[in-house]
């Protein structure tokens, strides 16, 4: 049976899709974190250069992954928020900002504390960091834009144009450390070079990445569920839902 996409845009048919599929990320993203932890910082070997402190890595990636991950998509819901008018769009466009705001500064913390022992500075203003930095503010910008219009309708216009001016910042921050002189290592993975790390320090990021997108996914949808109710909340539907009418 195939997926009616049209119908799957309205809140009230994406609510409970929704919810049922927070359980099943939610628990992946718990099993996944455990095995990746203990990969990564049990059987996976010392690195011969860092040492030790070569193990962020398996916290800082992901994140940094994820942080870029979720600004295109956020910036794909805005493009619909601004094309086709729909609730949903923007809905999903205000619950994924704060996520990738999180993950954006843990890559930066987690960077800065890997810097220290690798650089001498927990800080310097290279290309990558520079412009992962950027990509912070303008989460936050998003995240501001919304609390600073009480009109929803145009808060979602005004995100979905911001987010889709940031997008152009995404191309920057990966291609940083060939466009410019970085101090930033290279890609640790590339399709057509390979892996230039260890298969067990591999497996370990990997999984630890796919944890940190079950995650994401998940607190998307359980926040995007919670603006519906606060957004929906004089709809028929909204009333209707057992978790509101027990409120």
């Amino acid at each position: 049976m195939a997926l009616n996409w049209f119908k799957l845009s309205s809140p009230a048919s994406f609510y409970p899709v929704a919810g049922t599929l927070i359980p099943w990320f939610a628990g992946g993203a718990a099993v996944l974190t455990a095995i990746g932890l203990w990969l990564g910082f049990g059987v996976a070997p010392t690195d011969f250069q860092q040492g030790e402190v070569y193990r962020i890595i398996f916290i800082h990636v992901p994140s940094a992954w994820l942080s870029m991950f979720l600004y295109v998509v956020m910036a794909f819901w805005g493009a619909l928020a601004l094309g086709f008018g729909t609730r949903l769009s923007g809905m999903m466009t205000q619950a994924i900002a704060p996520t990738g705001a999180l993950m954006t500064f843990i890559a930066l913390w987690t960077g800065s504390l890997w810097g220290r022992p690798t650089w001498g500075t927990y800080w310097a203003w290279d290309a990558r960091m520079t412009s992962e930095l950027i990509l912070l503010f303008l989460y936050l910008g998003i995240i501001a834009l919304r609390n600073a219009i009480d009109d929803p309708r145009r808060a979602d216009r005004a995100c979905g144009v911001l987010s889709l001016v940031g997008v152009v910042n995404i191309p920057i921050i990966y291609f940083s450390v060939i466009w410019w002189n970085s101090l930033h290592q290279g890609a640790t993975i590339s399709v057509t070079k390979g892996a230039k790390m260890a298969p067990d320090m591999l497996l370990g990021m990997l999984i630890m990445s796919f944890a940190a997108w079950f995650y994401g996914i998940a607190v998307v949808l359980y926040r995007v569920r919670t603006i519906m109710i606060e957004r929906e909340r004089g709809a028929a539907w909204v009333a209707a839902l057992p978790e509101v009418r027990n409120a």
